[in-house]
């Protein structure tokens, strides 16, 4: 039998995180009065500032990390995985294959070289833990959900991925305004830029603000060379988890491929093989950027500047090398 004293603490239990999911639905609203007033910034970019300058702030902390911690871990974890599955719902494998075979093989050549070269980077660097493997997926794949979606794979816990998410999303929004005056100076085309900012821009979102800057006919070309990175997404985390099973008896906790990482790529099947309505393909749109949104500010709350600053300059080298590595790594696909 349950005493009545135990029933209001067992609904208390279940109404812990509704505090923090709410503050995090706030951030994702605040974040889409941004955008509409300044459409140069992510939505998802504000969600992300917003939580870390709330981390900051010491007479928040207390609040961050007592009431409101239960749902803004949630947040950033289920969130999180949810909204990768209804990134899959954006992939059409028929557009993307109409890129051509050699703009297809160039940019799974850069996506690996950037994953690699990155992981060395942070490795040479001496960045803890699972940092490496989490940076070089942020970096080559598709910025934060890709963090998240290794961190699951690899058991990460949200400080492990601080790090990764800030310089993500530094340098990623660092390509918003440096990519098209290097693209201008260079006078390339409008085709080639969509093609450079897909292949070299980390978040789905830093692509679209990237490419609009050059018009209509850029975004398109950006973002199914975007998606076309996101699709690797399930072949590396898989990879990885493979790897993770094969260093011994402390790895086989890690799942292979978690299982929302199989949802995306079961997303990503729908979209390809069934003819969805606009209508639903919207819904699901705004409902992944609601739930990423809720995700990164979450995340954000976790990064504390002062417990980064002790590697701020090496952090600061790591970020900016394999930004530059990436961007260069890029001009392959303009060529191809």
């Amino acid at each position: 039998m349950v005493s009545e004293e135990g029933r209001p603490q067992a609904r208390g239990a279940r109404l812990r995180p509704v505090a923090g999911l709410g503050v995090a639905l706030a951030a994702v609203l605040a974040g889409l009065l941004v955008h509409l007033a300044l459409p140069a910034v992510p939505q998802l970019t504000v969600c992300l500032v917003l939580g870390v300058v709330a981390a900051q702030v010491p007479a928040l902390v207390p609040v961050l990390d007592g009431p409101l911690k239960p749902g803004l871990a949630l947040a950033s974890r289920r969130c999180m995985r949810i909204g990768i599955v209804l990134l899959g719902l954006q992939l059409v494998v028929g557009d993307l294959l109409r890129l051509g075979w050699p703009t297809i093989a160039a940019v799974v050549v850069v996506t690996l070289v950037a994953f690699g070269g990155t992981y060395l980077i942070a490795r040479l660097a001496r960045l803890p833990g699972n940092e490496p493997i989490l940076l070089a997926a942020g970096f080559a794949i598709c910025g934060v959900s890709a963090v998240g979606a290794m961190a699951a794979v690899t058991r990460s816990d949200a400080k492990e991925q601080a790090r990764p998410v800030a310089l993500v999303t530094l340098c990623g929004t660092l390509a918003i305004v440096v990519l098209p005056l290097l693209a201008a100076a260079a006078g390339m085309s409008t085709a080639a830029f969509g093609r450079w900012t897909g292949a070299g821009v980390h978040d789905v979102g830093q692509v679209v603000a990237t490419a609009q800057e050059w018009g209509s006919a850029a975004l398109a070309v950006a973002i199914v060379v975007k998606l076309l990175r996101v699709l690797l997404l399930a072949p590396i985390v898989a990879t990885t988890g493979l790897v993770l099973r094969g260093r011994g008896a402390g790895a086989l906790k890690a799942p292979i491929v978690p299982l929302f990482v199989v949802g995306f790529v079961v997303a990503v099947a729908i979209r390809s093989l069934v003819p969805l309505p606009p209508v639903l393909l919207a819904t699901a749109a705004t409902v992944q950027t609601v739930l990423l949104g809720m995700a990164l500010f979450g995340l954000g709350t976790g990064i504390r500047f002062r417990a980064l600053a002790g590697t701020g300059l090496r952090t600061a080298v790591v970020g900016l090398a394999s930004w530059a590595l990436i961007a260069v790594a890029a001009l392959a696909v303009v060529a191809a």
